[in-house]
């Protein structure tokens, strides 16, 4: 069914050595451009503020997925077994298109868009593109089953564990690849050790109990990497001023959408009725292009945001403990002629490392097979887990606001 390419490809990479491709839909996919797009989006939002060397992007890491997903179907030998040849690609490629829908700076531009990037992906997967053709070529069915697989909802639970789970193979590249390219050592785990673990049992994806100690390194390790990386102050306070940046557009279009006709690639997203050929064209470098051209728009608050993002004069933050906090930081942006509305932004994260769901999500969660063959919760079998569950769930509170006038003295309307 699937034809094979005249020969093996290989990609270098830095977190899995080689990416290996020896199916030609594979290859294709690869090369289609909506993928080719995903080169255009950093993986890690505004972590690149902090950062300076997180310049990878969601195309190598969604070619490090796709690796995981194979090595996982080829080389477990459960899962060789238990999944066909069509199966196999399927979740293959579920692993490679997972993330087509991302619009530019990850997570913080679904603050303009009306779906979120899931939603986009499905309707890449399912709509006139570029990507539906060559998977529809193949098979009718093909395209569907693809997007079942990321959204979790096909029939055969293993496939959706193995593409979205917490302990699937999105989460055990994107903590290596990050750990990477910050520079850091927070993300670091054995996934080989990981992978040899993993057995298939009652269409669940489950570890052997002598792998136990290498998902609790796993496990500390995406705690690790929310606290020191994806959570970072910093990194948070440019994905905050994107999200403000993006209020302020919706509600200048809403009042005088004129006034923004030179910004026409954020036009669809602001009217409500973006197309994928509008998601295709919105890459980080148009909304770079964007920001350069509101630096001379009529709108103060736009140039000022612009200016700002555009040459990293971010927003302070001080730790939020109650109302009065807001109120007092509201009256300071007040007085130095900023309107609160737009330049105070209260933030509030939260992270648990793991959390065990009920039984009737039983594909989310992690499973040990022990020595009898029974199939049991990992908190129920690992002490750290446990612990880790009972644990308070950690949160962390910052308002962020402009402590200066440098940006708006920087940029003015000519």
């Amino acid at each position: 069914m699937f034809k094979k390419t005249d020969e093996t490809k290989v990609m270098r990479d830095p977190i899995h050595g080689y990416i290996h491709v020896d199916k030609q839909i594979v290859w294709d996919c690869i090369n289609a451009k909506e993928m080719q797009r995903l080169r255009r989006i950093h993986q890690l939002g505004g972590d690149f503020q902090v950062y300076h060397t997180a310049e990878h992007s969601r195309f190598s890491h969604s070619l490090g997925v796709y690796e995981i997903v194979r090595r996982m179907v080829y080389e477990i030998d459960s899962l060789r077994m238990a999944l066909s040849e069509y199966e196999k690609v399927c979740v293959m490629l579920a692993g490679l298109l997972h993330d087509i829908g991302h619009g530019p700076f990850s997570h913080a531009f679904e603050d303009i868009s009306v779906f979120p990037h899931e939603e986009y992906t499905v309707k890449i997967l399912m709509g006139d593109s570029e990507i539906h053709h060559l998977l529809a070529s193949c098979k009718a069915t093909l395209p569907n089953d693809v997007a079942n697989i990321i959204a979790h909802k096909h029939e055969r639970s293993c496939l959706n564990q193995i593409i979205s789970g917490q302990l699937d193979a999105d989460r055990m590249d994107y903590l290596l690849r990050d750990a990477y390219f910050t520079g850091t050592s927070y993300g670091k785990f054995d996934l080989e050790r990981c992978l040899r673990t993993i057995r298939l049992q009652d269409d669940t994806i489950v570890v052997k109990q002598s792998g136990i100690h290498s998902i609790e390194d796993y496990i500390m390790a995406r705690y690790h990497m929310y606290w020191q990386v994806y959570l970072h102050p910093v990194a948070r306070s440019y994905e905050a001023m994107l999200s403000i940046l993006f209020k302020r557009l919706k509600d200048v279009y809403r009042t005088n959408p004129k006034s923004l006709d030179r910004v026409g690639m954020f036009h669809a997203f602001l009217n409500g009725q973006p197309t994928i050929e509008d998601l295709f064209v919105m890459d980080e470098a148009a909304c770079l292009y964007g920001f350069t051209l509101l630096q001379d728009c009529e709108d103060e608050i736009l140039r000022d945001l612009s200016y700002r993002l555009l040459n990293r004069h971010l927003f302070e933050y001080v730790e939020y403990h109650s109302e009065k906090d807001i109120e007092r930081i509201q009256a300071k942006v007040r007085a130095m002629g900023f309107d609160p509305m737009y330049y105070v932004y209260h933030d509030s994260v939260s992270q648990l490392p793991y959390s065990p769901y009920k039984e009737s999500e039983k594909g989310v969660n992690i499973w040990v097979v022990d020595e009898a063959g029974e199939i049991i919760e990992l908190s129920q079998v690992s002490e750290i887990v446990a612990a880790m569950t009972r644990a308070d769930l950690k949160q962390d509170e910052k308002i962020y606001y402009p402590n200066d006038q440098v940006a708006r003295a920087g940029r003015k309307k000519q």
